[in-house]
């Protein structure tokens, strides 16, 4: 695919960004090569190919997945100004 002055104004519009007119014609030949490449990448036969989860061939390392208390509610309620049945007290900030 090619990309032409007028692409790329209209993308640059689209996306809200401002490009100097004299860079136009080198923002077109990049995202052209960009999309040749995509376009080359399509054309691979993926077939016999099977989705991986993790692009390198190990296993996940997996914990034990058991409730435990993480947080020391108790510390850092002791310095909070206003805690009222483990929850904290702040001002009302919506009539």
């Amino acid at each position: 695919m090619s990309f032409k002055a007028g692409d790329v104004q209209a993308v640059a519009h689209l996306a809200r960004l401002s490009i100097d007119d004299s860079r136009v014609p080198d923002y077109a030949r990049d995202l052209s090569r960009i999309l040749d490449l995509v376009e080359q990448m399509n054309r691979v036969d993926t077939d016999a190919v099977n989705p991986l989860a993790h692009p390198l061939d190990m296993a996940q390392r997996m914990r034990e997945d058991e409730p435990r208390e993480t947080v020391d509610r108790d510390a850092y309620q002791a310095v909070a100004p206003k805690v009222r049945d483990g929850l904290y007290v702040v001002p009302r900030v919506v009539e």
